[in-house]
This record gives structure tokens, C-alpha cells and sequence, in this order.
């Protein structure tokens, strides 16, 4: 059973949320603040975090900060469709997805399936045929999902981890913003493609030494990413 938090000012919203998950099984925890939310992940074992941007006592941004301090459970924001900058931001401190308001169920439930599948696969789910991928000082791990660069452990979502894992397995092989959203989100891209390119440099900061001058994930222009031995 995978423990879902949902946060946002308006009990409404709240309860609207609560109605659409809880026919899938979930362990549901609700809050109103950011600071509220920030207390529940901090003391429950939470699998995947819904989040609403404007809020009092604690916005959605600075709390998304916080929690990314300490964990890599999926967050997804809840946004008005005039929050662009927001939810830009979001994405920029660690959000893996966001849901504009007013919602759609189906397009609630398949976002949330989607994280919570990416999550399962970054989580201690071994199976026997899992294996090291090295590209470079670039080690991936399948099997306990975790990363190394240069020996040292790198902490990544499970998004980051997701594409990562993807480009790690076709080093040299150009994949589109197209192809990686779709394969990475498992859904039409749509026009979502820049969440991409916000991971890509998130992705970067962690496992380069000089982010500005990559020499492992390299953008190739008018074509995609794609990995590279660093040489």
C-alpha cells in the first residue's frame, strides 16, 4: 500500500482529491499548510506528495524545497493555470509533475500511477537479472537504485533516476525531449517537454563536476541528449 499526502488550503480540494485516489488503495494524509505537510513527511513513511502552490504559513514552493532536503518521495504541485512561473519554480527545487486546476480525475489518477510506478522502481525491488551501468565515473546500480559518481553517491528523484537510468542504457544515442518525456512520464507529451529540460540540468548539477561544461550528459541542439563517457 503506497501512503499518498494530499495538501492544500481549501478542504474542498482536499476532499475532491481524497474521493478520486481512495478507490485505488492508498493510505491517505491530508494537511492545509506547507508547514503542516512538511511535519507529515517528516514523521510518516509518505510514497508520493500532492501539493498545492498558494498557501498560507508555508507556499508549496518553499515546502517542496524542504522536503527535498531529506526526501525523494514524487511530488507533483497543484497549480492554478495562471501560476506559470510557479510552476516553473517548482520544478527548478525539486517538483517531479504538476496538475492544473480546475482537475480532471482520469488526469489526476494517471499522473499519480506514473510517479508511483517511477517511485517502485527507484525503490528496494530487486530482481535477479538488475545490473551496474557504467558510463564513464557514472555508475548506476538497478539493483539497490542508486548512483555513484567517481565512487561518491549522489541522491537523485525518482524521475532524475528514471531518465538517468534510460540514457545510461544507449550511451551516444541522441533521445528527443519528446522521446524522453514520453518514455520517462509515460504519457503524451503535449507540449510538457520543458519539465525535461528542468530535470536535464537538475541531473547535471549532481553528477558534473562543472555543470556548465558537461562532459557526461550533453545536450546535442535541435535533437535531444545524450550520454557520453566524459572523456
Amino acid at each position: 500500500m503506497y501512503n499518498v499526502l494530499i495538501c492544500d488550503d481549501q478542504p474542498d480540494i482536499v476532499n475532491a482529491l481524497k474521493i478520486y485516489l481512495t478507490p485505488e488503495g492508498y493510505q491517505l494524509f491530508e494537511a492545509f499548510t506547507g508547514q503542516e505537510a512538511l511535519e507529515i513527511v517528516k514523521n510518516n513513511d509518505i510514497h508520493l506528495i500532492l501539493l498545492d502552490v498558494m498557501m498560507p504559513v508555508m507556499d508549496g514552493i518553499t515546502a517542496t524545497a524542504k522536503i527535498r532536503e531529506f526526501s525523494n518521495a514524487p511530488i507533483i504541485l497543484l497549480t492554478a493555470k495562471s501560476e506559470t512561473e510557479d510552476k516553473v519554480l517548482g520544478l527548478n527545487v525539486g517538483a517531479d509533475d504538476y496538475i492544473t486546476k480546475p482537475f480532471v480525475p482520469v488526469e489526476v489518477l494517471a499522473r499519480v500511477r506514473s510517479q508511483l510506478r517511477r517511485y517502485a522502481r527507484l525503490g528496494s525491488r530487486p530482481e535477479s537479472d538488475h545490473r551496474n551501468i557504467t558510463v564513464g565515473g557514472v555508475v548506476l546500480d538497478d539493483r539497490t537504485k542508486s548512483v555513484t559518481v567517481e565512487g561518491e553517491v549522489v541522491s537523485l528523484t525518482p524521475t532524475e533516476y528514471a531518465i538517468l537510468h534510460l540514457l545510461m542504457q544507449s550511451p551516444g544515442k541522441v533521445f528527443s525531449t519528446k522521446h524522453l518525456y514520453e518514455s520517462v512520464w509515460q504519457e503524451a507529451a503535449l507540449g510538457s517537454e520543458g519539465a525535461v529540460a528542468v530535470h536535464i540540468r537538475h541531473l547535471r548539477e549532481k553528477i558534473e563536476i562543472n555543470p556548465s561544461e558537461p562532459r557526461y550528459l550533453k545536450v546535442v541542439w535541435g535533437q535531444g541528449y545524450k550520454m557520453e563517457g566524459g572523456k
